[in-house]
């Protein structure tokens, strides 16, 4: 039996789900992004900027869809009164139908920059929401996006100089970075992991990973993605996959098809992927690895790995296994955890 992980039907669409604009404090004009992001073949574009939040469906086309979404900001103590050493969560919440511009725990007053003169603008945007730099804090102001609908990022945790303690407790999160393209080119490598994701999935959150450009110029555009797996491009078809994490991240390599056939794990990649190694990660001490050469296949049987999980009694909610892709400049794609009671 064929048991497809990214589904069989449909397309993928290329997407970057967190950027900035002059309407916040990147450079370049929602117009702009969008014939500079066609360009380099991406199709989704989540318009995240600060504080504020815009539903820019007028720049649509048959080939082109904006996500309505914007990013928060929650700053911790500072040390000295820099932001440079002040510890911060950044969120990016996006909008269940592309009209919907209803704030989470609104407060107009948290706008900055060219950001402000737009939110005064919004006469629905009112409220004293006061943040509060705690994980508690922010799970009030996630519980309440997701019952609005919202799906939430949780934001270049290495860049917002966060620990285990800070982000482990977030409740409701969909995804984390574990690339930031922003972030990466400006020396935080560590956003360039999968740590992060690693300790939620442990903790038997269900997390899904994503790379993104975070983009605020021309220096940090195009190099991180994901690749939704949808039977159309509409608003509907890509939320619904973002939120049943029908898709993957990658900074470099391609994914063709991901699926179970009899418990062997079977990872099909285009032929001039370039990739150098397949490496399948678990929540315990089974993993694997398959090295080579311009590689379009690898195979991992993972019937041994599932028997012993039930043999042993290890919690089939708590049990993953998710797939690492390397290409020969050493740029991965990552897929979500998969876990064994989604297969039962």
């Amino acid at each position: 039996m064929t048991h497809y992980l990214i589904p069989e039907s449909g397309r993928f669409y290329k997407a970057n789900m967190h950027t900035h604009t002059t309407c916040s404090d990147g450079s370049y004009t929602p117009e702009e992004i969008k014939e500079i992001y066609k360009a380099h073949g991406y199709s989704v574009i989540a318009y995240t900027d600060h504080d504020v939040m815009i539903n820019h469906s007028d720049l649509n086309d048959d080939d082109f869809l904006a996500i309505t979404s914007h990013e928060v900001e929650t700053n911790g103590p500072s040390v000295g009164g820099s932001f440079t050493a002040t510890p911060c969560y950044h969120l990016n919440f996006y909008a269940p139908v592309p009209n919907c511009t209803d704030y989470v725990c609104p407060n107009p007053n948290y706008a900055w920059g060219a950001a402000r003169a737009l939110a005064e603008a919004q006469p629905h945007y009112k409220g004293d929401y006061q943040r509060v730099y705690s994980v508690e804090g922010q799970n009030e102001m996630i519980a309440e996006a997701r019952k609005k609908g919202y799906l939430v990022s949780y934001n270049h945790p290495d860049w917002s100089l966060q620990s285990y303690p800070d982000y482990i407790g977030l409740e409701g999160i969909t995804a984390v970075e574990v690339y930031n393209t922003g972030c990466v080119v400006a020396g935080w490598v560590l956003d360039e992991g999968d740590h992060v994701l690693d300790h939620f999935l442990k903790a038997g959150k269900r997390v899904y990973p994503v790379a993104t450009d975070d983009n605020h110029g021309s220096h940090d555009m195009c190099g991180g993605w994901v690749r939704f797996k949808a039977d159309e491009l509409s608003y509907d078809a890509i939320m619904n996959a973002y939120a049943k994490g029908d898709f993957y991240a990658s900074w470099g390599p391609e994914l063709e098809a991901l699926y179970l056939e009899d418990g062997v794990l079977k990872v099909d990649l285009p032929a001039d992927s370039h990739v150098v190694s397949v490496e399948v990660h678990t929540a315990v001490r089974c993993c694997d690895v398959r090295r080579g050469t311009d590689m379009t296949h690898a195979e991992f049987d993972l019937n041994p790995f599932m028997a012993e999980i039930k043999h042993i009694g290890y919690p089939l909610d708590r049990a993953y296994f998710r797939v690492i892709i390397t290409d020969d400049q050493g740029n991965r794609a990552l897929t979500r955890g998969y876990f064994l009671d989604e297969l039962e």
